[in-house]
């Protein structure tokens, strides 16, 4: 699949969020009395994203977003700087009102100022650990919710039962997807039992 057309299910997928996210509810309560849950937009959402999937990130933050009522200010990577503002021309032509999303560039202290801002009412972001903690401190101060997705390498547990074919292509595609440029990279197979064999594959010690 092209990283278009999966661009092009995100934000399909941002947009039926709407019909389920903003429902609310009727909750029944005893004595005759009832509940009743709202859900609305959270408001201005900043968004750090990451260099090496750039137009995907963009877009899989700002789809449910937008879609959802909110308004966005989006930070690339200031290794892509440019991705981010040709959604934003895409997004306007489209018919998105001026302001509803934004682009700034900068480096880590433009992403600092974002999830330290008054106004902002949700921080998403997409790296490293280590920047994703101060993402999380940054937030602390205000008690804004932060959702993270970090960067970090994952062993892949194979089975006796397992396809052991497919193990090695999922293997190889989690290290080399983008050149391995992938926050997902594999970083171990690990053989769960001495049955399965492979000639690609070697069990671990």
């Amino acid at each position: 699949m092209s990283e278009q057309s999966t661009v092009s299910r995100l934000l399909h997928y941002g947009s039926q969020t709407r019909d389920t996210a903003t429902v609310g509810q009727h909750v029944r309560l005893p004595g005759g009395s009832f509940a009743m849950v709202c859900r609305e937009p959270i408001g201005v959402c900043a968004a750090i994203g990451v260099w090496n999937f750039p137009l995907l990130t963009v877009c899989w933050k700002a789809g449910p977003a937008l879609a959802c009522g909110n308004t966005m200010v989006y930070k690339p990577s200031p290794l892509t700087p440019l991705t981010a503002l040709i959604v934003a021309e895409i997004f306007e032509d489209a018919g998105l009102p001026k302001g509803v999303f934004n682009v700034v560039q900068g480096a880590g202290d433009t992403g600092d100022m974002l999830c330290r801002h008054q106004d902002v009412s949700k921080v998403s972001f997409t790296g490293s650990v280590a920047v994703g903690s101060r993402v999380m401190a940054a937030c602390a101060k205000t008690i804004t919710p932060v959702t993270l997705e970090l960067g970090g390498k994952s062993p892949l547990i194979i089975f006796e039962d397992s396809d052991i074919d497919n193990a090695v292509r999922g293997t190889l595609n989690a290290n080399f997807l983008s050149q391995g440029q992938s926050l997902k990279s594999r970083s171990e197979d690990i053989i769960g039992c001495p049955g399965v064999t492979h000639p690609d594959v070697r069990p671990s010690s």
